[in-house]
């Protein structure tokens, strides 16, 4: 959380509340051998859950599904067979973000690296999020058409499912689409005029894991042309699998947010990707330690996610993504650093953006507050397409209720936006129920659970704002919506040791719906000082029970807001335990999310 001020309309209700624990899972834990700290840790990520824990506790790549079960697998990767058995000309079309990008890697390198298609028959074609759009825009299939030779083939990745005008149009000039993707699809089922659609989210789709990333339905389909491939004699049964990138599928996977709770495919491929990083064989992870440092390695899904994924959407929230691609596919650490270079001066430029954003948000949000609305619709006027969801998030974060950030887009007289949702609302559903409602509204929206996209048109942005509330409404019941932090329970002092660390860490990797365990605890402040390059960071001293930590509180200062503490005060805090690296030596330091005088 931000700021230990921004508690919603009642500022006085009690932020920092333990995380509701499924007995069961506690029981089954402690029956499994789990220390009562990890019980604790598992019972309250994993509501309701069916089967041995050993799959999530102890991930493995035996735990992965055959890329058969998904629907449509073995039509796309015979198609995609062909092609590269006959040398057509393959267009590879992905998202824009850290999913797309890392969909692109797997798919281009299995193609040239493992099918022996040569790199002039392959179109690398990625949207440009401000002038064309997610997924396959009008541009980008203008863009395809116009090539010379015209690919016959065009493989998607991470996009698609909600593209059938578009796939139609490249239907009708003779070329074969193959989707791959991960998003839900619309109402009326897969997109017709696709050659086939693999997605896990289909109705009809065995495949037992419906929240893998884009990334990794690219990989499953690469895997299986690879054994089409093979079965028909095109390739030796000696050809190397795609194992070695899953160090891309697991940058994808964290970034893209999707499950890490009861997916043991998701936390399979993390914790293996994970270690193949961590050999730092790639020029693209050797200069990302470099960048970060000696004492960043080895990398978790927290550098994944905080690092890596941040400094790759970047380039494509505020120009087009092919550095972020270059950086990824560079042969040597020169090329890789200085792509890395422009991805680093665009994540600033993005850290710019987004403060003066978010501070708009904050003010736009207040009306909306007051009249305690169940979603938060901000339209920005002067505000850049690109760090939508980034605002989104952090207004999420402070008041507690889903938030859709709405800038104008490139089409006149439209809006584009990006929502963030809560726990309790699905938001892909509540668009689909605004869609219902209010068509005219929303002639275009796309995503999952936890985020989203759409299309407004700026005169009918009242109709969107109301039809949307209804439709969140009808979900959420009229549940009471304010920021809370979820937290473990609390540590003892003589807990608060790197002893205590490691268990905690043999539970990794921790993302969404399996977030990094966080604790509560009384202290007094001993000491405290503003930190960083702005200012903003607040580095503690906390004293309990006689012992002292050292604590940091990043983005604790905002401008013209005043200091949340003071030295002497008594404070309850809800922390992580991190790791601090520095010259060599480890240490604990606690990470403070949120702190409110007692």
């Amino acid at each position: 959380m931000d700021q230990a001020g921004e508690t919603a309309h009642d500022p006085s209700r009690r932020r920092i509340q333990p995380r509701p624990r499924d007995e069961a899972i506690y029981r089954q834990a402690l029956d499994a051998g789990t220390s009562e700290l990890q019980a604790r840790i598992l019972a309250g990520r994993l509501p309701g859950h069916e089967g041995p824990l050993e799959a999530l506790t102890a991930p493995a790549l035996r735990h992965l599904s055959h890329p058969e079960k998904l629907q449509d697998a073995r039509r796309g990767a015979e198609r995609i067979a062909q092609a590269v058995a006959e040398g057509e000309h393959i267009g590879i079309l992905t998202d824009y973000d850290v999913d797309g990008i890392t969909s692109h890697v797997v798919m281009l390198r299995a193609l040239t690296e493992l099918f022996g298609v040569p790199a002039s028959k392959l179109h690398s074609l990625i949207g440009h999020r401000i002038n064309d759009g997610y997924g396959i825009s009008l541009p980008l299939v203008e863009r395809t058409l116009a090539l010379e030779p015209r690919p016959s083939l065009v493989i998607t990745a991470d996009c698609g499912s909600s593209d059938e005008p578009r796939i139609a149009r490249l239907r009708e000039a003779g070329i074969d689409v193959v989707v791959t993707d991960h998003h839900a699809l619309p109402l009326a089922g897969p997109p017709a005029s696709a050659y086939a659609t693999i997605n896990p989210t289909r109705e009809d789709c065995p495949y037992p894991d419906k929240t893998i990333a884009g990334c990794m339905v690219a990989w499953l389909m690469m895997s299986l042309t690879r054994a089409v491939l093979i079965e028909q004699g095109v390739l030796s049964a000696s050809t190397p699998k795609l194992s070695p990138w899953l160090s891309y599928v697991a940058l994808g996977t964290v970034a893209d947010c999707v499950s890490l709770g009861a997916s043991a495919a998701n936390r399979a491929v993390v914790t293996y990707g994970l270690q193949l990083i961590n050999r730092m064989e790639s020029a693209c992870w050797r200069v990302m330690a470099e960048r970060l440092g000696a004492d960043s390695v080895p990398f978790d899904a927290e550098t994944l996610a905080f690092q890596m994924g941040p400094r790759i959407n970047a380039r494509s929230r505020l120009d087009d993504p092919y550095a972020a691609l270059h950086f990824m596919l560079a042969s040597d650490e020169a090329t890789a650093r200085r792509h890395l270079q422009m991805l680093d001066d665009d994540n600033q430029a993005r850290k710019a953006l987004e403060a003066d954003m978010v501070d708009q948000a904050r003010r736009l949000a207040q009306p909306q507050l007051a009249r305690d609305l169940p979603v938060l619709v901000i339209y920005l006027p002067e505000g850049h397409a690109g760090v939508q969801g980034i605002v989104a998030s952090r207004l999420v974060q402070a008041y507690g209720r889903p938030t859709v950030i709405m800038t104008p887009a490139m089409a006149p007289e439209m809006l584009t936006g990006s929502g963030r949702s809560i726990d309790a609302l699905h938001l892909r559903a509540a668009l689909q129920r605004t869609f219902e409602l209010a068509p005219e509204s929303l002639p275009r929206f796309g995503g999952h659970r936890g985020a989203a996209g759409v299309g407004v048109p700026l005169a009918e942005l009242e109709r969107f704002r109301e039809a949307l509330r209804q439709a969140v409404d009808e979900q959420l019941g009229g549940r009471e919506l304010y920021p809370v932090v979820w937290t473990d329970g609390e540590l003892d002092a003589p807990q608060l040791t790197m002893t205590t660390l490691d268990e905690l860490e043999a539970l990794a990797p921790y993302g969404r719906e399996f977030e990094a365990p966080l604790f509560e605890g009384q202290f007094v402040i001993e000491q405290q000082r503003a930190v960083g390059a702005d200012g903003n960071h607040l580095m503690l001293e906390l004293a309990c029970d006689g012992v002292v930590n050292r604590a940091i509180w990043f983005r604790a200062l905002a401008p013209g807001e005043p200091v949340p503490t003071a030295v002497g005060d008594r404070v309850r805090c809800a922390f992580k335990l991190s790791r601090n690296r520095w010259k060599g030596r480890e240490s604990l330091q606690l990470m403070v999310e949120h702190a409110e005088r007692c």
